[in-house]
């Protein structure tokens, strides 16, 4: 029995690398489908015309096709069930994500060609599910799905979650089984936690993972890292947990294990506001922390309580003031063109931003999403119709209609709040923190960045020379070495790097002579 696990991006999105990447959770469930010994093939469909999909089902033949949804694919989604249904009859074709999971009964209407909707958490679903498919048994019995029987949408019994995440296979171990999947770029991006404890309107989280948060331990975490940079050389990772640092003690032991196994790799996060600390976040930048990311949305008290959060723009210049001093970067989340969103609101907005002065950010107007209130009281209130997804073709679906003037003034105040002082920052961090790995990479990238090169070469050479074992160190000083022109210094970074981390694709291919210059 073959089973072949599918996502195909919208059509705005197929040219980003990210939104083009596969789904955190079509991996897991396609991890836990090759361990429990099933013939199971991941393919990202993102990159190709809905002709060359056509073509790619036709050849595969799957007996199971399971499909990820989510609102920006929803129609993409559907479109590549049509297609499997006139090709392959007799298949049975799931559909499982954020998107189907509550809009499960549109998607199982009169006409559809999906037989089944996985709802929130799918694992064991689905090892269920191909387990009576393969011994020709009802399905139907199966908790935690809907499906159409006799004219009527169904649901099967709730599924608990599961509350131990650590006997998950890691996912990288099966990512070969694919087709039409960048490895190393899919492999980057880890996920250690389920759930959020936040409550915020615009999200859909809760209802998909419940408020409880579900916590992989560090031990694990640290395993599939290690796994990950081995196995495909990587040594930049992103932790996607809607809250990294929910549970406290949990992220501590986390980069105490890092700093202890010398992991030596840099990596970023998601935070709220109101779970960080200095002392958090210092362990976060010696465990190899270059950037976190907090969901800060608006300046004005007003917007926010709107949106559901319980942060006020005077912690948000508290935490940023603490990631500033320990030089983690900071990144921001915001959120624009708020139904009801005035020109005070956005001038708050815009002088948080100024006083906080963030590295980088994104702004996002206010878009529904099924599953969470913003959209449920939308719907109540006849500001929206209930069917909206299904009759609107556009990716997103702005709350404001047609937005866009307030983003792009947060986006031009956020292109000039770079911080200043640069130089004086990292010689605070070195008196607050010591030596760091981060602060010596972060130095030099700017003084790269600004041409100051014998800088920067000072502060690569430390690297090599305090903390052999770290690639960073080797991989930046041949960089900056391969800039200068000097090839035989790079292709020797190159080797040292190798040395530590062997299938690093970069320098595997810089350190191979035998084309190379002198």
């Amino acid at each position: 029995m073959k089973i072949l696990l599918t996502y195909i991006s919208g059509e705005t999105g197929r040219s980003d690398p990210y939104i083009s990447l596969l789904p955190s959770g079509l991996c897991y469930l396609h991890a836990v489908l090759r361990e429990a010994g099933y013939d199971s093939l991941l393919a990202n469909f993102s990159g190709c015309t809905f002709p060359e999909v056509r073509k790619r089902l036709s050849s595969l033949q799957a007996d199971i096709i399971g499909i990820s949804q989510w609102t920006h694919n929803r129609h993409a989604s559907l479109e590549t069930a049509r297609m499997a249904r006139q090709l392959n009859p007799g298949c049975l074709i799931i559909m499982g994500g954020g998107h189907a999971t509550f809009r499960y009964h549109e998607m199982l209407a009169d006409g559809s060609p999906v037989d089944i909707v996985v709802l929130g958490e799918g694992e064991e679903t689905m090892r269920e599910l191909a387990e009576r498919v393969a011994q020709g048994e009802d399905w139907r019995q199966v908790a935690g799905i809907a499906f159409r029987d006799s004219g009527r949408v169904v649901l099967s019994g709730p599924r608990a979650p599961r509350m131990t995440l650590d006997d998950l296979p890691i996912p990288a171990r099966y990512l070969d089984h694919s087709t039409g999947v960048d490895l190393e770029l899919q492999a980057e991006f880890v996920l250690t936690s389920r759930g959020c404890p936040s409550a915020c309107s615009f999200c859909s989280s809760p209802g998909f993972w419940g408020r409880r948060v579900r916590f992989r331990s560090p031990e694990e975490i640290v395993a599939e890292i290690l796994y990950i940079r081995d196995r495909f050389g990587l040594i930049y990772f992103s932790l996607r947990d809607d809250t990294f640092t929910a549970d406290r003690g949990r992220a501590i032991e986390f980069c105490r294990l890092l700093i202890e196994r010398r992991v030596s790799v840099l990596w970023n996060c998601q935070s709220r506001v109101a779970n960080l600390d200095e002392e958090v976040l210092t362990w976060m930048k010696r465990a190899g922390c270059e950037c976190v990311q907090l969901g800060v949305e608006s300046g004005s008290p007003r917007i926010l309580a709107r949106l559901g959060k319980t942060t006020h723009p005077r912690q948000v210049e508290e935490t940023a003031e603490l990631v500033r001093k320990v030089g983690i970067n900071l990144s921001v989340y915001l959120i624009s063109d708020v139904p009801g969103e005035d020109e005070d609101d956005i001038r708050m907005t815009l002088e948080l931003v100024r006083r906080i002065r963030p590295d980088d950010g994104y702004v996002s107007p206010l878009v529904y999403y099924p599953g969470t209130r913003l959209f449920e009281q939308a719907v109540a209130d006849g500001t929206v119709r209930s069917g909206i997804f299904e009759e609107e073709s556009a990716a997103a679906l702005y709350a404001a209609g047609h937005p866009g003037h307030a983003s792009r003034r947060i986006l031009r105040a956020l292109a000039a709040g770079a911080p200043k002082g640069r130089e004086q920052r990292f010689r605070q961090q070195k008196e607050l923190l010591g030596y760091c790995a981060a602060t010596n990479v972060l130095a030099g990238e700017w003084y790269r960045q600004v041409g100051n090169n014998g800088a920067a070469e000072r502060e690569f050479r430390e690297m090599t020379e305090l903390e052999p074992h770290n690639p960073w160190g080797w991989l930046l000083l041949g960089e900056l070495y391969a800039e200068r022109g000097e090839r035989r210094k790079a292709r020797e970074c190159q080797r040292r790097v190798l040395a530590v981390v062997p299938n690093h694709g970069a320098s595997r291919r810089g350190a191979d002579t035998k084309n190379a210059g002198p």
